[in-house]
């Protein structure tokens, strides 16, 4: 290492090199100037046909030109200039470097946008879309990496068995928590659960979808308490999601009158009352027209559903209310009976008399 240090020394003192260096710094020069203009024609080019990716495309070039244009200009003058056969492989090895940094930072902002920008459009906003983006670029980054150092002369094959060894130790000493990550990855790939959702897990927990990172998913009760779950445990669950594929759906109310009652006069007040409350009651759909469906005869009573329409199964409560609210007093003002439950008790002595 001292002697090639010598020589280069020996060689730098014996040697002009205003002419290689000057050839150098304008080549690179160059090299920014056309990259600068290619990437402005190309810009203007997407602008035209790339639509609502252009933002995107925007992301993934910015800074990338100049360090494109230095990397190619310098690498054409290392071909024409006279150096030691060591320096020029040097900056030869460091322009390739170069160029594989700008693929690899292009690479990692292309493939992160355009699977956060898909996320976005088909789910909603997530609060843990960074699970998926950070992955992929932590991945790029490190493939990027290893072709650097290989590109120096570096083997990275005991390096991958190293970090495979290392890696393997980790994902032991860390089940619980890799197991999360992936389990977060999967829920947002999946896209059956978002941030803003109302949801209610197969061992009882519901409520609103508050937050979504890497290890848990936060969910707001109606309460206004937060369940932290573990992602595991959303992955391995069985989940009612009452936002989709729509948040509008149906609300059945139960309500049962006696066996007197006229019954199409009871279907008759009942559409009544409850067209009228979804007039009045915000969370309602209001267009929506309602109606009953008989379902059984019961022990005191003739019991039936009434339903309507509400915006999300959150308004189900005040509208509720406020049926069986105004039925109450409709059907006292129409003499309909809503019975109390009855029964019938026989009593025998020791005779065998009742």
């Amino acid at each position: 290492m001292f002697e090639k240090t010598q020589q280069y020394y020996a060689y730098f003192r014996d040697h002009d090199l205003t002419l290689p260096l000057l050839i150098l710094l304008v080549s690179m020069l160059i090299g920014i100037s056309l990259s600068q203009l290619l990437f402005f024609r190309l810009r203007r080019i997407a602008a035209r046909i790339s639509g609502s990716y252009y933002p995107l495309l925007q992301r993934v070039m910015t800074g990338i030109p100049v360090f494109l244009g230095i990397a190619a200009g310098g690498y054409v003058a290392t071909q024409i200039i006279t150096l030691p056969a060591g320096v020029l492989h040097l900056l030869d090895t460091s322009f390739q470097v170069l160029l594989i940094f700008c693929l690899t930072v292009m690479g990692a902002r292309l493939a992160s946008g355009f699977i956060a920008m898909q996320l976005q459009k088909t789910a909603g906003s997530f609060a843990s879309t960074s699970i998926l983006v950070n992955t992929i670029e932590l991945i790029a980054y490190l493939t990027g990496f290893l072709f650097m150092l290989q590109s120096f002369g570096i083997s990275i094959a005991p390096l991958l068995t190293a970090l495979g060894v290392g890696g393997l130790a980790v994902a032991l000493a860390l089940q619980d928590t890799l197991s999360n990550l992936f389990s977060g990855i999967n829920i947002l790939l999946s896209k059956q659960t978002k941030v803003g959702d109302y949801i209610k897990l197969s061992t009882g927990e519901e409520g609103v979808v508050a937050d979504m990172n890497w290890r848990s998913t936060t969910i707001q009760q109606t309460s206004n308490n937060m369940v932290v779950v573990p992602n595991q445990k959303i992955a391995t669950s069985i989940i009612t999601n009452y936002a989709l594929p729509d948040a509008e759906c149906s609300l059945v109310v139960p309500v049962s009158v006696s066996y007197e009652s006229d019954l199409a006069h009871v279907e008759k007040t009942t559409i009544e009352v409850a067209r009228e409350v979804l007039q009045m009651t915000e969370g309602a759909v209001k267009n929506f027209e309602p109606f009953i469906r008989y379902a059984a005869f019961a022990e005191s009573s003739i019991q039936f559903n009434v339903i309507l329409r509400i915006k999300s199964v959150l308004d189900q409560h005040l509208i509720r209310h406020e049926l069986i609210k105004q039925l109450h007093l409709r059907y006292r003002q129409e003499g309909i009976q809503i019975p109390f439950p009855v029964q019938t008790i026989k009593i025998q002595n020791e005779g065998g008399a009742q």
